[in-house]
């Protein structure tokens, strides 16, 4: 339950307040961090699904489907604005406090462990690091504290492309993929990033460049997701073409596949994001 005044429909004005209260002080280290995540996420999403959020804030979260797929967006959200205001009530110290009073500050003060505890944990498959300590190095024949020698440090999927400039171009106007050009290489090739994600491109002709489904294959390439639902809405609102849209959370559950949604690349190919489900 919140008790400050928070404007009615502008996000960006509730963030404004999240930052000044943070800059006043008295807050867990990892509070910043935790506002860049939600403050990140919620630029991602569409008005009306930012509403939901302002909705939260005003109490009127029962008038949201229960299966919406950002609910828990809309917690942390709440789970740090009542943070903030429990900090800063206990930052005013009156110059009297009654029996009742000081227990009242007393709980207040032992929950602020629970909200937290979730400050810059995963949320809806994405973590802001906001920078970490280098790891400790190791003695000589002992590896480092949680760390083992990796022999294989990444892959890349590899397309081949009647004109790899025209498809880096589409994969990084339309998706957020940079392209890193490397003519110094054994085999000359655009190599595409995000996330953790790796693309690289190279120059093809005739049937090495149609896409995997005029062999039978019905996708190019998976992207595992833990929340695909941003990714459609990103996909979708650039103007890509959605060849399987994905479906709602309840009907999913329904299914006997991952929930998933397909789209098609310039070149043609059907790249499918498929939502990835911890053990």
């Amino acid at each position: 339950m919140l008790n400050k005044e928070y404007p009615q429909h502008d996000m960006n004005l509730v963030f404004d307040m999240i930052e000044n209260s943070i800059s006043k002080g008295g807050v867990h280290d990892k509070t910043a961090e935790e506002m860049n995540l939600l403050m990140h996420l919620y630029a991602g999403l569409p008005a009306e699904a930012v509403e939901q959020g302002m909705m939260f804030i005003h109490g009127r979260a029962c008038e949201i489907p229960a299966t919406s797929d950002i609910i828990p967006l809309h917690v942390r959200l709440m789970n740090l604005l009542e943070y903030l205001e429990k900090v800063e009530y206990l930052s005013e110290v009156p110059s009297t406090l009654s029996n009742d009073e000081i227990k009242k500050r007393s709980d207040i003060l032992n929950s602020l462990e629970e909200h937290e505890k979730l400050f810059g944990t995963p949320l809806m498959g994405y973590q802001f690091n906001m920078g970490t300590n280098a790891p400790k190095e190791a003695k000589e024949g002992e590896e480092a504290e949680g760390q083992r020698l990796l022999l294989m440090n990444s892959q890349a999927a590899v397309f081949a492309c009647e004109d790899i400039y025209k498809t880096a171009l589409f994969y990084e106007d339309k998706l957020g993929f940079k392209a890193a050009h490397l003519d110094d290489e054994a085999m000359p090739h655009i190599k595409l990033t995000r996330d953790n994600i790796a693309i690289v491109l190279v120059k093809g002709e005739g049937a090495i460049t149609k896409p995997m489904r005029e062999f039978g294959i019905d996708y190019d390439m998976y992207i595992y997701c833990s929340e695909p639902f941003l990714l459609h809405n990103e996909v979708a609102a650039n103007g890509i073409k959605i060849i399987e849209a994905l479906p709602e959370a309840k009907e999913a559950q329904k299914q006997g596949t991952n929930r998933q949604f397909v789209f098609e690349d310039i070149d043609g190919r059907h790249i499918c994001v498929s939502q990835y489900l911890e053990n």
